[in-house]
């Protein structure tokens, strides 16, 4: 070192020699302080900057200096375990790789080395300047460098880093997108191979559990078990597999409720456990984890043996987590969470105290943002409630009820997680009679359209709707809720905003933008742009690649951001401050403008009809004498009747139905037509609007009917004698018709029959070909008229004939599909034309249809939308005035509704009296053609047949 320092003397600045000499001095003092000889490595550090300093970007050692200088840097982090160190090391590797091609003498001495250990040792930093340095080492790494596996890695652990702190679902998906290509570029055999497969499918896991797509935590679960084979037996990481399989078992069992998921979960986990015996540095997570599955399976089967055994190892797992620990916090909320199931059942007030301290403490520890947060909250409400539930302490109440909406309101925490909180608290506020149930409700329906939004197809929006358990009646529980709260006009938002969800979702992007091009055309074109872009990223995101699935959902999510921004955008304009917030009660009140609506609530608080009438405040109708359990009872009964009336012959009557009819007029439609007639003052023979809910749409409410003769001889009227019934799915979805009826066009009528579908598709429909000639009959010379049939009534045909024509009537078979709505379909001579097919479809145009097909108007009863039908559909898709079924259709007969129908129907159309095809009309057709085929047509096939729409 005296030498070198002899030379760096005879080459002062200025020297042509000077930086060799200063890299010379430099080196020496660095292996000195790598032999732990000298200490002094500053003076080593500083020469090497100088040196480089005199060796500016394009002198031929430049290359070589920086190179030193990331040796020296790489080697006091080693020792000294400083990042800014590591860091700079980073940054100055980022210089270096460019200026060392494959081949260079620097690439053979150990850049490559260097490189390998700074993408290793560089602390996970989730700011923006970590993330941005992650993605520079990166693009320094390309396909094909040996490389790029890690530094794909390492991107991905800061991006999850930042997603579990500020919650932003980009990052989870990059992530996840980074991940796959890791394990894609490490084949079988690969060193690093079950490393990326195992942080793959801790990051799936992690996003099921903010996004709950199953599809996800399937995957996470077949890697894992992937995983498990990888590492046998003595493999010195099997305890990691062992404990995130059981952990991605136990989040399943949560799921779907499979009791070998958890009993094997459980079993893993011990196995984890013995693996990390006393002194093991992960001994801690592994009781915490086991702890965490005993209490899973404790909540579903109640062993206390489970309990007790979750206690303990949470204590163990508490004693055992340090204090500076950044995970310490998710086990104190699990044993405050095992402690309040405990107090429970012994009412031991020292449970309850310590579970509630212990929460309080976790919630402190956290930082505002923090996703763990949500649940800190959730359970310090349960703890709250618990102790309420025994001491009766009206302060505990609020404070559970505080939490709750603290924990569904967390924003950085996933939609699924918030949406189940906010369920529970609207369930727990009803049960305790607390005042914040009706905002629980609000705070539902608000998540719930968040992340239905946030879906980018529609089947896979009914997936979302359908995963929580109880969510079904939302929307009939939040009216009920307002009901009894004597706010009617809130109770009609309410649901109106729960049950018309997924048609409203699906809307949005057709909603009618004339005023908005009048104000500001371009805002107008930006919206209009971008919601064709996420029509077509819709069909996009349906790929059985899960990476091309997980690229598709992205783009429609930074498409979905645009949009949402446009929307905004539109709000800040004077007109337009409520454009596509959920419909208000005044918005709503267009839908009776030609007749009032009754909407009929089936809750399980209460069960009553609201009318809303064409001006004026809403009025209710209590329906004490029927509950939910005996409306349920009556649907059965109703199914039970008209399958027993389908084998009966025509001239049999009808006792059990005649029955069942009589019950639906006393105890439902007699109070609501009184509150028609003697408040509202409504003439006879005016249109009324009906639209049920829940039990109710099963139940045919239009054919009410007293079925008694009074001493005069005459008989009592039923619904259909006083009013002309039509059925709204929601109130929303009639008004868009009645707006789009400005649109008028010269009618064409299509006529579509299906009447040999076959093998396999249904029996021959002997009567259809009839029909059709029947129809083509009655439809006036002035429309254009078409017919397809036989072989030409294909999906594509049919399709191609609902887009041209403004009039349809269609003949054939029609099926519901109770498990995927979406699938409902009519039967043509190739592939089913389903709903989704007709929804797809915007024909603004339509007018009229007429489904002569069997249980077209059926709901779906799994999802807080039960209006999710193929008439429905029709509307959706433009038609403003349909005729559905709410059962099989005997097509023998229901030519006679038919032909009487259309001979109403158009009565009045004579050439060149100026009348034209009115669709408005076809209430009361259906009306006067019920009661004209009495004496020719079974009640049950004369009640089959409602009308929806304008």
């Amino acid at each position: 070192m005296q030498h070198f320092q002899s030379v760096l003397d005879q080459c002062p600045v200025g020297h042509p020699d000077h930086a060799a000499a200063l890299t010379n001095l430099a080196y020496s003092r660095l292996e000195g302080y790598i032999q732990n000889h000298l200490q002094d490595i500053d003076t080593a550090t500083s020469l090497f900057r100088e040196s480089l300093a005199l060796r500016p970007q394009g002198h031929p050692d430049h290359a070589s200096s920086l190179y030193n200088l990331i040796r020296a840097l790489i080697w006091r982090y080693s020792k000294e375990s400083t990042a800014v160190y590591i860091h700079e090391s980073a940054q100055l590797c980022c210089k270096l790789l460019p200026l060392c091609p494959e081949g260079t003498y620097l690439r053979s001495i150990g850049v490559d080395s260097a490189i390998n250990y700074v993408i290793s040792k560089l602390p996970i930093n989730a700011s923006d300047e970590g993330i941005h340095l992650r993605r520079n080492i990166l693009e320094l790494c390309p396909v094909g460098y040996q490389l790029r596996p890690r530094a794909l890695d390492r991107l991905a652990r800061t991006l999850q880093t930042r997603f579990q702190q500020c919650g932003n679902i980009d990052d989870i998906d990059e992530t996840i997108q980074l991940r796959r290509e890791a394990v894609f570029l490490c084949p079988e055999g690969y060193s690093d191979r079950s490393s990326f497969l195992n942080n793959l499918a801790l990051s799936l896991a992690i996003r099921f559990r903010n996004q709950g797509k199953p599809n996800d935590l399937d995957e996470a679960i077949t890697l894992h078990e992937e995983l498990l084979h990888l590492r046998p037996v003595g493999h010195e990481s099997r305890n990691f597999t062992l404990d995130n399989l059981g952990g991605a078992l136990v989040t399943r069992f949560n799921r779907r409720g499979d009791i070998d998921d958890i009993t094997r979960a459980i079993s893993l986990r011990r196995e984890a456990l013995t693996l990390c015996p006393p002194g093991h540095p992960r001994r801690d997570t592994r009781l915490n984890n086991l702890a965490h599955a005993l209490i899973t399976r404790y909540d579903k089967s109640y062993v206390s043996e489970d309990l007790n055994e979750a206690i303990y190892r949470y204590r163990e797992s508490h004693l055992l987590t340090r204090l500076d620990d950044p995970g310490r916090h998710v086990t104190l909320f699990s044993l405050s969470c095992a402690l309040c199931s405990r107090f429970k059942h012994t009412w031991k007030n020292g449970d309850i105290e310590e579970a509630i301290r212990l929460c309080q403490e976790a919630l402190t520890s956290l930082p505002s943002l923090h996703p763990d947060r949500c649940t800190s909250h959730a359970w310090l409400q349960r703890a709250y409630l618990s102790r309420y539930c025994i001491q009766h302490n009206p302060t505990d109440l609020s404070s559970a009820m505080e939490h709750f909406r603290l924990s569904s309101i967390h924003p950085t925490e996933g939609f699924p997680e918030r949406i189940r909180v906010s369920i529970d608290w609207a369930r727990q506020a009803e049960i305790y009679q607390h005042e914040s149930a009706l905002k629980a409700y609000q705070v539902c329906f608000e998540l719930f359209d968040s992340h239905v939004m946030s879906r980018s197809s529609i089947v896979s929006r009914r997936e979302a709707a359908t995963a929580f358990h109880g969510a079904q009646s939302l929307p009939v529980d939040a009216a009920s809720c307002a009901t009894r709260r004597d706010n009617l006009r809130q109770a009609v938002e309410l649901l109106e905003q729960g049950r018309g969800q997924q048609w409203s979702l699906a809307s949005r992007l057709r909603t009618p933008l004339e005023d908005l091009w009048s104000t500001n055309p371009q805002l107008a074109q930006r919206l209009s742009e971008l919601s064709k872009h996420l029509s077509h990223a819709q069909g996009s995101t349906d790929s059985t690649d899960p990476a091309a699935a997980d690229r598709a959902a992205t783009e429609y999510r930074r498409l979905t951001g645009q949009w949402k921004a446009a929307v905004a955008e539109i709000r800040n304009l004077r007109a337009f401050s409520r454009f596509l917030l959920p419909p208000s009660y005044e918005n709503l009140q267009a839908a009776a403008r030609q007749g009032p609506v009754v909407i009929l609530i089936a809750s399980q608080y209460s069960c009553s009809a609201i009318i809303v009438p064409t001006s004026g405040d809403p009025h209710n109708v209590p329906l004490p004498s029927v509950s939910l359990t005996e409306l349920n009872n009556l649907k059965d009964r109703f199914a039970r009747a008209i399958r027993h009336a389908s084998v009966m012959g025509p001239k049999v009557p009808r006792n059990d139905l005649i029955v069942l009819l009589r019950t639906v007029w006393n105890e439902i439609m007699l109070p609501i037509v009184n509150v028609l007639e003697n408040v509202l003052k409504l003439n006879h023979r005016s249109r009324i609007w009906l639209c049920p809910t829940a039990a109710f749409t099963s139940i045919p409410l239009h054919a009410a009917h007293p079925f008694q003769t009074n001493a005069d001889g005459s008989k009592e009227p039923c619904l259909e004698d006083l009013y002309i019934c039509s059925y709204a799915p929601t109130l929303s979805a009639l008004v868009r018709s009645r707006q789009m009826m400005k649109k008028r066009v010269t009618p064409s009528f299509a006529t579509i029959g299906q009447g040999q579908p076959g093998a396999g598709k249904g029996k021959a429909l002997l009567a259809v070909d009839s029909e059709l000639e029947l129809v083509h009959k009655f439809v006036p010379a002035t429309a254009k008229r078409i017919t397809i049939s036989g072989d030409t009534a294909t999906r594509a045909g049919a399709l191609q004939a609902l887009e041209e024509n403004t009039w349809v009537h269609l003949a054939c078979h029609g099926k519901q599909d109770p498990t995927q709505p979406y699938d409902s379909h009519f039967v043509m001579k190739d592939e089913h034309l389903t709903l989704l097919d007709i929804m797809e479809k915007d024909i603004p145009h339509a007018e009229f249809a007429f489904l002569s097909a069997c249980h077209t108007a059926v709901g779906d009863e799994e999802t807080p939308d039960e209006v999710i039908h193929l008439a429905a559909g029709l509307q959706f898709s433009g038609f403003k005035s349909v005729i559905g079924t709410l059962w099989e259709v005997n097509d023998a007969v229901a030519k006679h509704v038919v032909e009487a129908f259309y001979k109403y129907m158009f009565m009045d159309l004579k050439d060149g009296n100026g009348v034209v095809m009115d669709c408005s009309r076809a209430a009361w057709a259906l009306n006067c053609a019920t009661h004209a085929v009495k004496t020719k047509v079974p009640l049950e096939q004369r009640m089959v047949f409602i009308h929806i729409g304008v």
